[in-house]
């Protein structure tokens, strides 16, 4: 039973105390008991609780998007606050559709995602996502999303080249003119454990995308608000994609909040031809476009973008010196204060364990003995199985925690796996 939380700590009724290497699920940014978070919900609930979207506009909305246009990387940005992930993804999928319907391309509705991908536990972000744990049992209602291949570094030789290939291909097998939109993580998340692309990857797929006319999406709902040592991971490779989601850091866990942010003349398009029939009861809610302001200004007043980038790169020095040469450690990876380990049966062949052994599950509750938490992935490999544990501590963790929270991850390892 937690009871409270301070800083990168949470503590329970029974006084033990854990250092948060998760961020609980990779969502917490800026760090627990923020004094001005906790203001500024106050002084919103006190001056403007709730107002529906279709009614009335609030002041915490229009200044949301003041803070975020310099900030994300989409032309001319209109931004759609909602209450998660899961339905950011699902309204990016819908504005995809509505705006090809605007423009009298009405067969355009097919999304292509990757395998491995982790999109969101709602029907149609779930149909986008291929994390087989989460699909098993809705199967039935799933299957109309087309896939091409996973990107990841350690496991698929496949330059961007040859991922860009092939993403054209299954445009053209499809018809151009039905498919709507691309969608990926920049860095894979929950499911492929921070997987890495191929360098050039994302201005390739970019480019194919432009070509053929179909929507980029990113999801950045792991990724965004500096977890990367950027604003949003696709900074990284200098790309503008022409949608993309956020959540978890966005508002760092003080409220539940999505963002799906679209292009300008996307958003105009359908506005102009009245094609979005979409919304929410809690999207566009004041005290969620107040909270998500004041994150924004934590991260840049303390410098955490920055920050993260300087801590992942020594995350990932001691994670190798202590973990590198381990016989079960297949791969360090990650950037920014997104860094995982994956684990295998045998290093030579990279060959996982089997499911059965649930390794990533023991180490993550011999972490949790030695007082941290950290984030299991249980399909690290294809979304089926693989073992990996993500670490995603609050971007306000100090070297020390970060070194401490290291060091417990390293000896739960080392309780788990024997050499």
């Amino acid at each position: 039973m937690a009871v409270h939380a301070d800083g990168c700590t949470i503590t329970a009724a029974d006084g033990r105390s854990w250092l948060d290497g998760a961020g609980g699920a990779i969502a917490c940014s800026i760090g627990h008991g923020r004094a001005e978070l906790v203001a500024a919900v106050s002084d919103q609930v006190a001056t403007l609780d709730y107002v529906h979207a279709t009614q009335f506009e609030s002041a915490s909305l229009h200044d949301l998007a003041e803070r975020l246009g310099p900030l994300v990387p989409v032309d001319d940005v209109r931004i759609f606050p909602v209450s998660g992930g899961s339905e950011a993804n699902e309204s990016a999928f819908k504005l995809a559709r509505s705006y090809h319907v605007a423009r009298g391309d009405l067969d355009r509705h097919v999304v292509i995602a990757r395998s491995g991908a982790y999109h969101g536990n709602s029907r149609g972000a779930l149909d986008a996502s291929d994390r087989a744990a989460l699909r098993a049992g809705y199967e039935p209602w799933l299957g109309h999303t087309s896939r091409v291949p996973a990107a990841n570094r350690y496991r698929d030789a496949r330059s961007a080249a040859d991922h860009a290939n092939e993403l054209d291909r299954r445009i053209v097998e499809l018809g151009p003119e039905r498919v709507a939109a691309f969608v990926a993580e920049p860095v894979a998340g929950a499911t492929l454990a921070a997987a890495l692309p191929p360098d050039g990857y994302w201005p390739a797929m970019a480019e194919v995308c432009r070509r053929h006319g179909v929507l980029l999406i990113a999801d950045e709902v792991m990724t965004g608000f500096g977890r990367t040592g950027r604003w949003f991971a696709v900074d990284h490779w200098g790309v503008r994609p022409d949608i993309v989601t956020a959540g978890k850091g966005a508002s760092s866990g003080y409220w539940p909040l999505g963002l799906m942010m679209a292009r300008g003349d996307i958003a105009d398009t359908v506005t102009e031809h009245g094609t979005f029939v979409h919304g929410f009861t809690w999207s566009h809610h004041p005290i969620g476009a107040r909270v998500a302001a004041a994150v924004v200004d934590v991260i840049e007043r303390d410098g955490l973008v920055g920050r993260a980038e300087q801590l992942g790169r020594r995350a990932q020095a001691a994670l190798t010196d202590d973990l590198g040469d381990h016989a079960h450690v297949g791969d360090v990876r990650g950037l920014g204060l997104l860094r995982a380990v994956e684990f295998v049966a045998d290093r030579t062949t990279t060959a996982p364990f089997d499911r059965s052994e649930r390794v990533a599950e023991r180490i993550t509750a011999a972490a949790f003995e030695r007082g941290l938490t950290v984030y299991p992935c249980t399909s690290a490999v294809d979304g089926r199985v693989g073992d990996a544990i993500l670490l995603g501590p609050p971007l306000s963790v100090t070297d020390e925690e970060l070194d401490l929270m290291i060091e417990r991850l390293v000896g739960a390892v080392v309780d788990v796996l024997a050499e």
